[in-house]
C-alpha cells in the first residue's frame, strides 16, 4: 500500500509511520499542491464548522507560504545526499569533473565515482605503475556540454563555512532506485560501458541482478557520428534506450540509435514511481497553474511537479495558459519531500543531445545601467542585458551584505552596474553580481590574469613548500618559497601572517590548470625593464631581469615568465674568468640580462650578464615604462571604445588607458556581408566587448572582432610557436592576401602560411579571388610544413576542412547570422530617427496594409502608407503573385526582408504568404519550400505547406562561399528544406538547413528572370584587339576589310591600319530566311565592302555618337547588306540620342520580327536572342514550342546564330530587352493551347498551373485526362510541363483543360469519361463515371464534373441487406472512382440521382469484400438478368460473325441447377479467375490474319471477354477456362506474359464449325481416279513423314519426339524447356510440371546452371498458371537445392516482369535482410525502384545501403546508383551523386570514367567538354592524365571540328611541357 500511495500520490492528508515523521508535512504540502482550499472545505462540510473553519485559515496560509517555498530555486541548503538531479559537464579535469546543475548550482564528480569498471582500471594502473593503454583520461570520456545523471554524495563544508557538492555517475548509486523487475522497453537510462565482448559490450546500468547488453549493430551509428569512428572505451558514458527485456528484467537489449534516443519519452506504461523517477526523463504534461514564480505541472497522470522561472521556454514566457498541454524534462527528485522540478527548455527535450552554449560572450565584463526585470523574493533578481538576453543575480550578489540589501531598488526598470562573473550551462544565463567588491575586482578568472602582470592579494596560508595567496574571488595563487623575498629565508610565517595584502607578480598562469605561481621577489616587482614571456619576446639585445634556476659548471640557467629558460655560458658570466660559478651565484638570484641571441622554434636562447652598452636615461626609462603598463599583448582580449570611422575601418580607443588602435571592416564579423552592416551602423561613443588584438607594430595596434577567432585563441587552439604546428592540423584564421598563385592565411598568433591554387577549392578555381575575399574567416589544415624555412601549406578544400556534420554548421553560421543582425536592430533601434527606429522593429513575417503607390516598368510595386513617411516598401514583380494592381489600392502584404544598408523593406504580395496557416509544426520535419528572398549568405524561403517564412543558410561552412551558376539559387526556386525551429524567434523566421541541392527544383522562368541579374555580354577576345588603334572613319563611309572570325550572331573584319569592325547577323542580308544563318554566307579571309553605321565603346559597349571624343577609339560596326551599301541608302545605329530602353518600347506586343539565336541559357531556362546589334530578347522555352520533344531538348532543335521568326509578348525595358514568343501572341485567350508548369498537386482536387507570363490556371481533376483513373493526380509533380487548353478566363485563376481530345483534337482519339459541365451534358438512364466527394447523412455524393455533383442515396450504393456505416469511409474514400448510372435528373432544383447497384452499372458491388452476405433473391434475379443478357449477346454474335467465340453446345445446354447449390461464395472465385485470364487474352491481343482457324476470346464493341461467367465449379477444370499458348519458336522463359499469344482452341470443342462446313462434301461421291490420287498422296505423305524423322535437324512435334531427345541429351535444359512448352501449347498445366520434375531429378547435380534454368521455369509456371501457395512452396524447395540468392534474384525479376510489383517489393525487402551485406541486391533494388519512378525511394535505398554496407563498396555502390538514375531516373540527380561523390574522391579515375561515359550518353556536347576541362587540370599520375587526353582527343575526332581536335592537342602538349619543367627544376 506504501508504494501505491508513493507511485499516485492523493490529495488531502495522510497517515504514515512514526519514523517518517519528519518529513511528513513536505510531502502534504506537495500532494495539496494543486488542490484548491475550496475542494477539501466542500468534502468536509458536514463536520464541526467552527472547529474546520479556524482550521482552515490555518491551511491555507500555510499553503501560500509552501508554494512560495516550493517555487524557490535549488540552494545547496536545499540539496541533500541520494538526491538525483541533471547535471552538464562544465569543466573536465584530470582527476575530477566540473559538473553545472540548475540555477546556477555546481558540484564536483571525482574520478573515482565514474563507475566500478573503471575504477578497476584505475587501480590496475596504480598496481602496475604505468598507463594502461585502453584506458582513457576524464577529457576523453566526457566533454564540456555533455548532460549528465548525478546522485548528490556529499555536502561538503569548508572551515570557513563555504559548501561544496560532491556528485557520482556511478551507475550502481544513481539506479539503484530501479530494480530488474521494473525495467520495461522503451526505458531511457544512462550507463557506462563496462567491457567490450565480441557481438557488443557490456553496459553497466546499476540495477541488481541485470545484465545488460548494447549489440555491435545499435552501437554502429553512434560509433561513426560522435565517436569518431573508435570503438567504446571501458568508462564511456552512454545514454542508452531499453529495446528489450528477457528473463523478468535478467537480461536487457539497448540501444543508443540517435534518433530513438532523442525521441524517447517516459510513459504510464513503464510504470514510474515518485521514488524511482530519474532525472533527464522527458513526459508529456499538463500546465495545472500559472504563478509569478513559475508553473506547476501534471504528468504521468497522477504527479505533480514545479517548474521555476529560469525553466520556462524563454520565447513562451507570459504566454502559458492552464491545461496547456506542454513536453518537459525531469531535473531533480527530491528524496525527501517528494518534489519533482522540471524544465520546458527545449534543449532538454532531446535526450543524448548535448548542451550547445557552454560559455557567455561578455564574460567579466562590467556593464553599466542594467536594467531589473523582475524581483523574486528569497531567489534574486533578472536583468535585460542590451543584445536582449537574461541574465540572472542571485539575492547573496544583489548587495555587499543583507543589512544594506534594499528590495526596493529592484523594482522592474531600475538600472544597476553589474559585473558578468559566471554562465550557468543548464539554465542558459549569465550570472550577475552587483557587490562592489566584485565590480572592482582586478581579475575574475584565471583567463583575465597574463604573466608577467602586477597582482595584489591577500595571504591565505603559509606552507613548507610556499605560500598560498588569494587573489580573486575564486582565484588563488601559489609563491613558491625560492620567490618569497630576492634571498632565501628560513621563516617565512615570520614576515608573512594571514591576512596581508602582498603585491605580487605573475610568473605563470595556467587557466585550464587553474595553475597560478607568483613571485614577491621585490626586483622582479618593481622592474621596469620590459618582461619575457615567449621566446619570441627575446629579442638579441632586449635587457631584463631574470631569476636563476640552476647554477651548472659550464654556466648558470635563468629563468623568466612563463617557463621560459635562458643560458648564460662559462664565458658571459662576468668581465672577468668566473672558475667555478657556483661559488658565485645561486639558485633564486635576481639578475640582469642582455640577450645575445634566441631561436624560439627551438626554444633556445643565450643570455649575458656582461652589460656592455650604456644604461639608458632615467627619464625615458620611466616613460618606456608607462607605455610598458599601458601595452596591449598580443592576443589578449580587451574592451574598445570608437572614436571615428575611416575609409578602411574603425580607429579605436583599448580601455581602460585608451590605447589607440585600429579595427578593419572585415574584421567586425566572421560573415563577409555582416561588416559593413556593422561598420554602418557603430558610432562614436559606442564600445564593443572582448575584441582581441591580432599584432603591434610600433606606432599600431590591429584589432580583429571575430567570433571564430576570440574563441579560438580563448579556447588555446591558436599555437603560438611553429614548432607546435604539426600537418593535419586544423586552424581558424583570415585571409590576408590574395594572389593568382593561392591565398596567404594569418592567425591570431601572427603566424601565416599559403593555400595553393591547387588546394583552394574542391571546385576548379579560375581566379582566386573568386573564392576569397581578403578579411574573410577560414579554417585551413595544414599539409606540409617547413621548419627550416618556417614556411607552412594549407588547403582550404572543403573536403579536408569539414569540421562535422554540414547540417550543424549550416545551423550555427545561420544562427550567428541573424544573431550579428539582431545586434544591428538593437543599434538602429538607439538612433534618434522614428524611421530608423521603425525598420529595427520591422522583421519578416510582418502583414502591413499599405497603399500601392506606383508601379514600375520592370513590373516592381512601390507603397506608401506605412507606419513612417519615408518609409521604402517594394515588392518585385515575382511577389506581385501574378495580381493586377494600381496606383492607390490597398493591399496586405508580408514582409520577407529589411535591408539595413538600403533601408529598403522586401515584401510580397502572395495570398499564400499573407494567409498563411498557424500550423504546429515537427522539429526535424522535412518540406517543400520556394525561396522567396536571397540574401548573400541566406535565404528566406516559404513553406508550401503553411505558408510560414523559413530561414535557412546558404553556406554549410566558413569556406564555402564560392558558386558556379548552375548551383546558384533563384527566387521562386523549390528546396526541401528539415525544420531546426518549430517557433520563429525575435527574428520572425524559422530555422532550417536546406536538403540536398539534387532536390532543388527549378522556378519558374519569368519569376526567374526578375531576380537574376542581366549577364553582361561575352567579350570576344577579337574585339579587344587593336582597340588602343584610332580611326578617323565617319558614319556612313565606305571601308573595304577582310573577315577575321565568324561567331554565331556577328562577324569581326580587319580594315586598314589593323582597325577592328564587326558586322552583327542583321546587317548582312536584306530578307533573312527563317532557319538560315545568315553569319555562315562570309567566310574568314573572305574580302569584304561594308558601310560603318555605327562605332561602339570598348569599355561600356554603348554606341557613340561621332561626335563624342571616344568615337575614334571605337570598334566600328558595319553593314554589308545591299540596301545600305547603295547610296544614301543607309541608316545609322542612332543608339545616343534613343536609348536601348526607348527603343524596346517602339515594338508593339504582338508584333513579328527576325531575331538571331546567341545561346541557350541552361539555367534560366531560355534562349537568348539579339534582333539587332543594340536590341536584345528572351524567349523562354515554354513559349517555344507546344511540343514535348522540342522542350525535352532545345539545343538539338534550334542552331547558334539561327535566324528565328518571333512574335513580341512583352517588353522589360528596365532590363533592356524584349520577350519573345516563337508560338504566337500568348495571349492566354479561351481556346488557346499553351506549355504551362505545374506549381502544386492538390489531391483530389486538381493542379495548378502557371505560364510564363506569370498568369495562373487551374486544372479540375475531371479535365485532366480523357478517361478516368483510379489516381488521376500520380504522374504530376510540381515543376512537370504540360499542355494546356484554355477554357475560361473569367476568374482571377484561368480555368484549364488537359484532355487530349481539347489539346490534340486532330488525334480524335476515343473519349471513354466525356465532359459534363453542366446538368445539359447528361441524360437519364446514362452510365456516368465520377469521382466520389463525400459521404453525406442521405447517402454518398459523387462529383460527375468541375460543377455538377450526384447523390446515390444508401438504398442504391450497395446490395447489402445492412450496411454499416463504418463500411462507406473505407470502401469509399474521397476521391475513389466509381461508375454510376444516372435514375432521374431535377434541372430545376439541379439535382442528379444515381445509383451504384450492380444491376444498373453492370459493375461488381461496391462492397464486394463486405462481410455481410448479399441478399439472395437479389442474387437470383441477378443471375437471370445476366443469363438474358448472355442470350442476347450470343445471338448477336452468331450474326455478325466476326473474331466471335462459339460456344459449345454443352455450354448452351447447361442447366443451372448446380449453380444455386453452390451460391454466391463457390461462384465468386470462379469467375475472378476467369477475369485474370481474360486480362491475360486482351493483353495478348489478337493473332495474325492468316492463322484463320483461331479464335480469340476477344471483343472489342463491349469491352468484355465473351466467356460465360456462370459456370459450375465443376467445369472450372475444362480446358476452355485457361487460355491456349501459340509455341512459334521455343518458350522465352525470361519473358512476361504480354509476349504470349492466344492458340487453337481444342479439336473435339470446334466440331460445330466444322460439321458446318462439311456437308456439301459429303453429298458428292468420289469417283475411281480421285481415289488413286488419294491413295498416291497419302504414300508421298508417308515418304516425308519418314524422311522428315531421318533428318537431324527436324523440330520436334509430339511427346514422343521430346521424350528421343531428353534421352539422348539428359543434361540440356533447353531441350526440357522447350519439352514443357510443349504442353503449355496445348494448355495441360500437369504435364508441363511432370516434365519439370522429371528434369530435376535426372539432369546431373554437377550442372547447377542447367538445373537452374529449370527451376525458374517452374517459378515462370507457377507464377502464370498456379496459386500463391504453389509458388511459395516450389521456391522453398528451389532455395535448399541452389544458391539462395540466385534464386531470389529470378522470382523478383519474374514478379517484376509479370507486374507483381507488391510481390516482389516484399521479396527485395526479404532479400535486404538476408544479404545486407551483398551489394548486388542493394543495386538490384534500387533499379527496380527507378523503374516504378520512385526517385525519393531509391535514394532512401542507397541510404540504407550506405549503413550496411562496409565502407570500400561505398564508392562503387553509389557509381552504380548514379548511372541507374543516368538510365532511369533523372539525370540532373544522377549528376549530383556524381558531383558529390568526386568532391569526396576527386582522384578516383574510375568513376570519373564511368561519369564520362554517362554523359557522353546522355548530356550534351557542352556538358561533356566541361567535364572532359575539369578532368585533364586534375593533379594526377601521367599515366592517368594520358588517359582522360586520349578519350578527350577520340571524342572531339568523333563530335567535334578540326579546330576543337587541335586545341586539345594543345592542351595535352601544354600538359607535357609543365610536367618537364617542374621535373627539370
Amino acid at each position: 500500500m506504501a508504494t501505491l500511495e508513493e507511485s499516485f500520490p492523493r490529495g488531502g492528508t495522510k497517515k504514515t509511520h512514526k519514523p517518517e515523521k519528519s518529513f511528513q508535512k513536505p510531502v502534504e504540502q506537495d500532494n495539496l499542491f494543486d488542490i484548491s482550499t475550496e475542494e477539501s472545505t466542500k468534502r468536509k462540510k458536514i463536520q464541526k464548522v467552527k472547529t474546520e473553519t479556524k482550521r482552515l485559515k490555518i491551511e491555507k496560509r500555510e499553503s501560500n507560504k509552501t508554494k512560495k517555498e516550493k517555487f524557490e530555486i535549488l540552494s545547496i541548503e536545499s540539496l541533500c545526499e541520494g538526491m538525483r538531479i541533471l547535471g552538464c559537464v562544465k569543466e573536465v579535469n584530470e582527476l575530477e569533473l566540473v559538473v553545472s546543475l540548475p540555477n546556477g548550482l555546481q558540484g564536483f564528480v571525482q574520478v573515482t565515482e565514474i563507475c566500478d569498471a573503471y575504477n578497476k582500471k584505475l587501480n590496475e594502473q596504480v598496481a602496475q605503475d604505468e598507463p594502461l593503454q585502453d584506458l582513457l583520461q576524464l577529457t576523453e570520456l566526457f566533454s564540456p556540454g555533455m548532460l549528465v545523471r548525478c546522485v548528490v554524495s556529499h555536502v561538503d563544508i569548508s572551515e570557513n563555512g563555504k559548501k561544496s557538492v560532491r556528485l557520482s555517475l556511478n551507475p550502481k548509486n544513481v539506479n539503484n532506485v530501479l530494480s530488474a523487475e521494473a525495467l520495461k522497453p522503451g526505458m531511457l537510462l544512462t550507463g557506462t560501458v563496462s567491457s567490450l565482448e565480441d557481438h557488443g559490450y557490456l553496459v553497466d546500468i546499476g540495477v541488481g541482478g541485470t545484465r545488460a547488453f548494447l549489440p555491435l549493430p545499435k552501437a554502429q551509428e553512434y560509433i561513426r557520428q560522435k565517436n569518431k569512428g573508435a570503438t567504446l572505451k571501458v568508462g564511456q558514458y552512454l545514454t542508452c534506450i531499453v529495446a528489450e527485456v528477457k528473463s523478468n528484467g535478467g537480461v536487457v537489449g539497448l540501444s543508443i540509435g540517435h534518433s530513438e534516443i532523442s525521441t524517447a519519452l517516459a510513459t504510464e506504461e513503464q510504470n514510474w514511481t515518485l521514488s524511482n523517477l530519474l532525472p533527464g526523463l522527458v513526459v508529456k504534461a499538463q500546465v495545472q497553474k500559472v504563478t509569478p514564480f513559475g508553473l506547476t505541472l501534471n504528468f504521468l497522470t497522477f504527479f505533480t511537479g514545479v517548474v521555476d522561472f529560469m525553466h520556462l521556454e524563454p520565447r513562451k514566457v507570459g504566454t502559458y495558459i492552464s491545461k496547456q498541454a506542454v513536453r518537459a524534462c525531469i531535473l531533480c527528485v527530491h528524496p525527501r519531500t517528494r518534489i519533482v522540478r522540471l524544465s520546458l527548455r527545449p534543449i532538454f527535450l532531446q535526450p543524448g543531445r548535448p548542451l550547445t552554449r557552454l560559455s557567455c560572450q561578455h564574460l567579466g565584463a562590467v556593464l553599466d545601467d542594467v536594467p531589473v526585470q523582475g524581483f523574486f523574493n528569497k531567489a534574486g533578481a533578472t536583468f535585460t542585458l542590451k543584445d536582449g538576453a537574461l541574465a540572472y543575480a542571485r539575492l547573496s550578489h544583489l548587495s555587499d551584505s543583507k543589512k544594506a540589501f534594499n528590495p526596493d531598488a529592484f523594482k522592474p526598470g531600475n538600472t544597476h552596474k553589474c559585473r558578468i562573473i559566471d554562465y550557468s550551462q543548464m539554465d542558459e544565463l549569465a550570472l550577475l553580481s552587483l557587490r562592489t567588491s566584485i565590480i572592482k575586482a582586478q581579475y575574475l578568472r584565471y583567463h583575465d590574469i597574463k604573466s608577467g602582470a602586477v597582482v595584489k592579494g591577500k595571504v591565505l596560508t603559509v606552507k613548507p613548500f610556499g605560500m598560498l595567496v588569494k587573489v580573486g574571488e575564486q582565484i588563488k595563487g601559489l609563491v613558491p618559497i625560492m620567490h618569497l623575498a630576492d634571498i632565501l629565508i628560513k621563516n617565512p610565517e615570520k614576515k608573512y601572517h594571514i591576512g596581508d595584502e602582498v603585491k605580487c607578480r605573475v610568473l605563470l598562469c595556467d587557466p585550464e590548470a587553474k595553475k597560478l605561481i607568483m613571485t614577491l621577489k621585490k626586483t622582479l616587482i618593481t622592474s621596469k625593464l620590459p618582461v619575457i614571456t615567449s621566446y619570441n619576446d627575446a629579442k638579441p639585445g632586449l635587457r631584463t631581469h631574470g631569476v636563476i634556476l640552476r647554477v651548472r659548471d659550464y654556466g648558470c640557467i635563468v629563468k623568466f615568465y612563463n617557463d621560459v629558460q635562458g643560458l648564460v655560458p662559462k664565458p658571459e658570466l662576468s668581465a672577468q674568468y668566473i672558475h667555478d660559478p657556483e661559488k658565485v651565484f645561486y639558485a633564486g638570484q635576481v639578475v640582469k640580462v642582455a640577450v645575445l641571441n634566441c631561436e624560439p622554434s627551438k626554444e633556445r636562447m643565450l643570455l649575458s650578464f656582461k652589460l656592455l652598452s650604456d644604461p639608458e636615461p632615467e627619464n625615458e626609462n620611466v616613460g618606456h615604462s608607462q607605455k610598458k603598463e599601458s601595452a596591449v599583448n598580443v592576443g589578449q582580449l580587451v574592451d574598445v571604445k570608437v572614436l571615428e570611422k575611416t575609409k578602411d575601418g574603425l580607429e579605436v580607443a583599448v580601455l581602460p588607458h585608451n590605447t589607440p588602435a585600429f579595427l578593419p571592416t572585415p574584421h567586425l564579423s566572421d560573415h563577409v556581408t555582416n561588416g559593413p552592416l556593422l561598420y554602418h551602423w557603430l558610432q562614436a561613443g559606442d564600445t564593443l566587448h572582448r575584441v582581441l588584438c591580432l599584432s603591434q607594430c610600433e606606432k599600431h595596434l590591429l584589432l580583429c572582432r571575430k567570433p571564430s577567432l576570440v574563441s579560438a585563441v580563448e579556447g588555446g587552439q591558436d599555437p603560438k610557436r611553429f614548432s607546435e604546428i604539426q600537418p593535419g592540423m586544423l586552424l581558424i584564421g583570415f585571409v590576408r592576401n590574395i594572389m593568382d598563385y593561392g591565398v596567404f592565411v594569418q592567425f591570431p598568433s601572427g603566424l601565416s602560411g599559403l593555400a595553393p591554387k591547387a588546394l583552394m577549392s574542391d571546385k576548379f578555381v579560375t581566379t582566386p579571388r573568386d573564392h576569397f575575399v581578403e578579411g574573410q574567416t577560414v579554417v585551413a589544415k595544414v599539409t606540409n610544413v617547413d621548419e627550416e624555412k618556417q614556411r607552412m601549406l594549407l588547403s582550404l578544400r572543403l573536403s579536408d576542412c569539414t569540421l562535422g556534420n554540414s547540417a550543424s554548421s549550416s545551423l550555427l553560421l545561420l544562427s550567428q547570422c541573424l544573431e550579428e543582425l539582431q545586434g544591428v536592430r538593437s543599434l538602429m533601434s538607439n538612433r534618434d530617427s522614428v524611421l530608423i527606429q521603425t525598420l529595427a522593429e520591422m522583421t519578416p513575417g510582418m502583414v502591413l496594409d499599405l497603399v500601392v503607390q506606383e508601379v514600375s516598368e520592370d513590373g516592381s510595386v512601390v507603397f506608401s502608407g506605412g507606419p513612417v513617411p519615408d518609409l521604402v516598401v517594394r515588392a518585385s514583380r515575382y511577389h506581385r503573385a501574378g495580381q493586377e494592381v494600381e496606383p492607390g489600392q490597398k493591399k496586405k502584404v508580408v514582409v520577407l526582408n529589411v535591408d539595413m544598408l538600403e533601408l529598403v523593406v522586401h515584401v510580397s504580395l502572395s495570398q499564400h504568404l499573407v494567409n498563411r496557416k498557424a500550423k504546429r509544426l515537427k522539429k526535424g520535419s522535412k518540406h517543400q519550400a520556394i525561396v522567396q528572398h536571397l540574401e548573400e549568405s541566406f535565404a528566406v524561403a516559404s513553406l508550401v505547406e503553411t505558408g510560414q517564412l523559413v530561414a535557412f543558410s546558404l553556406t554549410s561552412h566558413l569556406n564555402d562561399t564560392f558558386r558556379f551558376d548552375s548551383e546558384k539559387l533563384q527566387v521562386g526556386q523549390g528546396v526541401c528544406l528539415t525544420l531546426k525551429t518549430t517557433e520563429p524567434g525575435v527574428t520572425g523566421l524559422l530555422l532550417a538547413v536546406e536538403g540536398p541541392a539534387a532536390k532543388r527544383t527549378m522556378g519558374q522562368i519569368e519569376k526567374n528572370s526578375e531576380v537574376v541579374d542581366e549577364e553582361e555580354e561575352e567579350d570576344d577576345p577579337t574585339l579587344t584587339v587593336g582597340t588602343k588603334k584610332k580611326h578617323s572613319l565617319a558614319i556612313g563611309d565606305i571601308v573595304t576589310g577582310t573577315v577575321k572570325s565568324v561567331k554565331a550572331t556577328h562577324v569581326v573584319v580587319t580594315l586598314e591600319n589593323d582597325i577592328i569592325g564587326c558586322i552583327h547577323a542583321s546587317n548582312i542580308l536584306d530578307d533573312v530566311p527563317v532557319g538560315s544563318s545568315p553569319t555562315t554566307k562570309l567566310k574568314a579571309g573572305k574580302k569584304v565592302t561594308a558601310r560603318v553605321i555605327g562605332g561602339r565603346d570598348v569599355k561600356t559597349f554603348k554606341f557613340l555618337p561621332i561626335s563624342h571624343p571616344r568615337f575614334i577609339r571605337t570598334i566600328l560596326e558595319l553593314s554589308v547588306r545591299p540596301s545600305d551599301l547603295e547610296k544614301d541608302g543607309h541608316t545609322a545605329l542612332d543608339t545616343y540620342t534613343v536609348s536601348p530602353m526607348e527603343k524596346i518600347k517602339q515594338f508593339q506586343v504582338g508584333q513579328t520580327v527576325t531575331c538571331f539565336l546567341k545561346k541557350f541559357n541552361v539555367v534560366k531556362k531560355w534562349l537568348e536572342v539579339e534582333i539587332a546589334p543594340d536590341i536584345r530578347g528572351r524567349i523562354p522555352l515554354l513559349l517555344t514550342s507546344l511540343s514535348f520533344k522540342v522542350l525535352k531538348r532545345p539545343d538539338k532543335n534550334f542552331r547558334i546564330g539561327q535566324a528565328l521568326r518571333a512574335t513580341v509578348v512583352s517588353s522589360n525595358s528596365s532590363k533592356a530587352f524584349l520577350c519573345l514568343s516563337l508560338i504566337g501572341p500568348h495571349k492566354l485567350e479561351r481556346g488557346e493551347v499553351a506549355m504551362g508548369q505545374v506549381v502544386t498537386v492538390i489531391p483530389n482536387e486538381g493542379l495548378t498551373v502557371s505560364f510564363p507570363s506569370g498568369k495562373m490556371g487551374r486544372v479540375s481533376i475531371f479535365h485532366v485526362s480523357d478517361s478516368y483513373s483510379e489516381r488521376p493526380l500520380e504522374d504530376f509533380i510540381p515543376q512537370k510541363v504540360v499542355r494546356c487548353y484554355v477554357l475560361s478566363t473569367a476568374d482571377q485563376e484561368l480555368a484549364l483543360s488537359l484532355r487530349s481530345s481539347r489539346t490534340n483534337p486532330e488525334t480524335k482519339n476515343k473519349i471513354e469519361d466525356p465532359e459534363i459541365n453542366s446538368i445539359q451534358d447528361i441524360k437519364e438512364g446514362q452510365l456516368v463515371r465520377g469521382y466520389v466527394k463525400s459521404i453525406q447523412p442521405n447517402g454518398v455524393l459523387l462529383g460527375l464534373g468541375p460543377s455538377v455533383e450526384g447523390l446515390a442515396q444508401y438504398s442504391h450504393v450497395s446490395r447489402c441487406s445492412q450496411p454499416r456505416k463504418d463500411l462507406y469511409n473505407r470502401y469509399l474514400p474521397e476521391g475513389k472512382l466509381l461508375t454510376a448510372r444516372i435514375l432521374s435528373l431535377n434541372h430545376q432544383k439541379n439535382l442528379v440521382e444515381l445509383s451504384f447497384l450492380p444491376s444498373d452499372t453492370g459493375k461488381p458491388d461496391v462492397f464486394s469484400a463486405s462481410p455481410e452476405p448479399p441478399l439472395v433473391n437479389q442474387e437470383k434475379k441477378d443471375q437471370k438478368e445476366e443469363e438474358k443478357k448472355n442470350q442476347k449477346r450470343k445471338e448477336k454474335n452468331s450474326q455478325k460473325g466476326k473474331e466471335e467465340v462459339k460456344l459449345p453446345s454443352q455450354e448452351k445446354k447447361e442447366p443451372q441447377r448446380p449453380q444455386k447449390r453452390q451460391g454466391k461464395r463457390e461462384r465468386q472465385p470462379s469467375e475472378s479467375k476467369q477475369e485474370r485470364v481474360n486480362k491475360r487474352l486482351k493483353k495478348a491481343g489478337t493473332l495474325e490474319e492468316d492463322k484463320s482457324s483461331v479464335e480469340v476470346y476477344y471483343r472489342e464493341e463491349e469491352e468484355e471477354i465473351e466467356v460465360p461467367k456462370l459456370l459450375p465449379k465443376g467445369r472450372q477444370t475444362k480446358s476452355t477456362d485457361v487460355p491456349r499458348l501459340q509455341l512459334s519458336s521455343g518458350f522465352a522463359w525470361d519473358v512476361g506474359l504480354d509476349s504470349l499469344t492466344p492458340a487453337l482452341p481444342p479439336r473435339e470443342e470446334s466440331s460445330d464449325s466444322e460439321e458446318e462446313e462439311k456437308p456439301h462434301q459429303a453429298t458428292k461421291k468420289k469417283s475411281k481416279k480421285e481415289k488413286e490420287l488419294e491413295k498416291q498422296k497419302a504414300e508421298k505423305e508417308l515418304c516425308r513423314i519418314e524422311e522428315a524423322l531421318m533428318d537431324p535437324g527436324r523440330q520436334p512435334q509430339s511427346a514422343d519426339d521430346f521424350d528421343r531427345l531428353v534421352l539422348s541429351s539428359p543434361n540440356s535444359s533447353i531441350l526440357w524447356l522447350q519439352y514443357m512448352a510443349f504442353h503449355l501449347q496445348a494448355t495441360e498445366i500437369e504435364k508441363a510440371r511432370a516434365v519439370a520434375e522429371r528434369a530435376l531429378k535426372t539432369i546431373s547435380f554437377r550442372e547447377e546452371q542447367e538445373k537452374l534454368n529449370v527451376w525458374v521455369a517452374l517459378l515462370n509456371l507457377e507464377n502464370m498458371y498456379g496459386s500463391q501457395e504453389s509458388l511459395t512452396k516450389v521456391f522453398d524447395r528451389a532455395v535448399q537445392y541452389n544458391e539462395p540468392l540466385k534464386v531470389f534474384l529470378h522470382l523478383a525479376d519474374i514478379y517484376t516482369k509479370s507486374e507483381k510489383f507488391k510481390e516482389a517489393d516484399e521479396l527485395y525487402n526479404r532479400m535486404l535482410k538476408r544479404f545486407r551485406q551483398d551489394k548486388a541486391v542493394w543495386i538490384k533494388y534500387g533499379a527496380f525502384v527507378l523503374r516504378r519512378k520512385q526517385a525519393g525511394a531509391s535514394h532512401r535505398v542507397l541510404q540504407r545501403a550506405l549503413e550496411c554496407l562496409p565502407s570500400k563498396e561505398h564508392v562503387d555502390v553509389i557509381a552504380k546508383f548514379a548511372q541507374l538514375e543516368f538510365q532511369l531516373g533523372d539525370a540532373e540527380r544522377a549528376k549530383a551523386i556524381f558531383e558529390n561523390m568526386l568532391s569526396t574522391y576527386p582522384k578516383r579515375t574510375d568513376v570519373w570514367s564511368v561519369y564520362i561515359d554517362m554523359v557522353i550518353k546522355h548530356g550534351s556536347q557542352k556538358e561533356v567538354r566541361d567535364i572532359f576541362e575539369r578532368v585533364i587540370h586534375l593533379s594526377l599520375a601521367p599515366k592517368r592524365m594520358k588517359f582522360f587526353f586520349k578519350r578527350y582527343l577520340d571524342y572531339e575526332k568523333q563530335h567535334g571540328t578540326e579546330k576543337e581536335v587541335q586545341a586539345v592537342k594543345a592542351k595535352a602538349l601544354e600538359y607535357v611541357e609543365a610536367k618537364s619543367s617542374v621535373l627539370e627544376d
